[in-house]
């Protein structure tokens, strides 16, 4: 049964202690995935996410030619042990130019720009489309570096759909990739550059210090290149959710997260450093997408906190930036948008319930749905999208302790409870 299209969050009554699982990373599960197909030998994924984004690299890798198994892990629902078949830096299928190979990558930035650099090491023609909203995601920065390794790349306005022409390694071949718009251009031919012979320069601010190339680099220099076995770790960012419900349901509240990652690859396993928040917070250098988390922290906060660098969430699952003001302003705060910045006041005293538009992004979901565990009357429009990254997060809210926080969690208008079958989105 799918989630009502629109739910309202419930305070909970009473102190939580919990200890939360979270599933595993999405951003170390399709690099992982990459990188074990185009390994020599079967890999065995263990932990992998298993939501919208890994399912939809999943089903590409399948219609690429590669074996791909998966078996249900026990602690957390949303993780899958994957059993990978590599072929060596082969692409097993591959189409023509009067019928291209197609892989539908949904709105999955990391799939579409990891795919678009992969089967340039296929013989043949490949199409990548999406949805509308990824077809107005940047892509040029890679179709640009592809080309300078001497693969085609046709595409009306370098964005999705685009088909790309194969022909394999090209051994010593270089090119130079700006992280500008994205660090995923980089981490795409960094994944597929051992196997492509290619010679990788990265260009842009500071590109020694940008943690998702970091992570990339550090993931490649270890993987199991002749297969074996990977243990993907638990998503900093899911879990950026839990550590401000326990910041939030303070004090009295603990609430857990398990397995906490250890690796420190995920920028945003940084998050509990960050609380109580600083008066100054960069999308650049100190949060990545849990800075979203840290917003809806923001009015509670003793002074105003300034959330700099934010370019590139203006082109991510939607314009967040916009929406992020738009909501916030909505639910009683006070929220300046200057340039790439956004300045939110204290405003505990006057914050109310609204109706959150989610403009279909998972991550304005959850956010606004850990603010509802504080402030009444928080609803939540379209909460199924959070079926993207973590599609049992609502069941997590509304489990009961320590397994859950115990949240009612209701269908709106009508109020009545939800049950845990009814709340894991697909």
């Amino acid at each position: 049964m799918p989630l009502p299209e629109l739910i309202e969050i419930v305070p909970p009554a009473q102190p939580v202690a919990a200890h939360i699982t979270v599933p595993g990373s999405k951003s170390l599960t399709n690099r992982a995935l990459v990188l074990a197909a185009l390994a020599d030998g079967q890999t065995t994924l263990r932990g992998a996410l298993w939501s919208e984004d890994t399912q939809v690299m999943v089903e590409s890798l399948r219609r690429l030619g590669f074996q791909v198994a998966e078996e249900e892990e026990g602690q957390e629902s949303c993780n899958r042990t994957l059993l990978v078949g590599g072929e060596g830096g082969q692409i097993p299928n591959s189409g023509t130019a009067g019928h291209p190979l197609e892989l539908f990558v949904g709105n999955a930035g990391t799939a579409a720009r990891f795919l678009a650099a992969l089967v340039c090491l296929g013989k043949g023609v490949f199409r990548l489309q999406g949805t509308s909203r990824m077809g107005e995601r940047p892509q040029a920065g890679l179709c640009h570096a592809l080309r300078q390794l001497g693969y085609r790349i046709d595409s009306e306005n370098n964005r999705l759909p685009m088909d790309i022409f194969g022909t394999g390694p090209r051994r010593a071949a270089a090119c130079q990739v700006s992280i500008e718009e994205s660090s995923q251009f980089a981490s795409a031919l960094l994944l597929c550059a051992r196997a492509g012979g290619w010679k990788v320069a990265v260009a842009g601010d500071n590109p020694e210090e940008a943690p998702y190339v970091a992570m990339t680099q550090r993931l490649v220099e270890c993987f199991p290149a002749r297969g074996g076995r990977f243990e993907v770790e638990p998503d900093a960012s899911s879990a950026s959710y839990f550590w401000a419900a326990q910041w939030l349901l303070r004090p009295g509240s603990s609430i857990q997260v398990a397995a906490f990652p250890a690796s420190r690859w995920q920028i945003d396993a940084a998050f509990p450093d960050y609380l109580p928040l600083p008066g100054e917070i960069s999308r650049r250098a100190q949060l990545g997408d849990s800075i979203m988390t840290a917003m809806i922290l923001a009015p509670f906060a003793a002074a105003p906190v300034k959330f700099t660098h934010l370019e590139r969430l203006r082109l991510q699952e939607c314009e967040r930036v916009a929406a992020m003001r738009a909501a916030l302003t909505r639910c009683g705060a006070k929220v300046i948008e200057e340039q790439e910045s956004l300045t939110i006041f204290p405003a505990a005293e006057k914050l109310r319930g609204a109706e959150i538009e989610t403009c279909d992004d998972h991550r304005m979901a959850m956010c606004f749905a850990i603010l509802g565990l504080k402030i009444a009357g928080i609803k939540i429009k379209n909460p199924a999208c959070v079926k993207k990254s973590f599609p049992d997060f609502f069941q997590k809210l509304a489990a009961q302790p320590p397994g859950g926080l115990g949240a009612a969690v209701c269908q709106a208008p009508a109020g009545r409870r939800l049950s845990l079958e009814e709340l894991f989105a697909n």
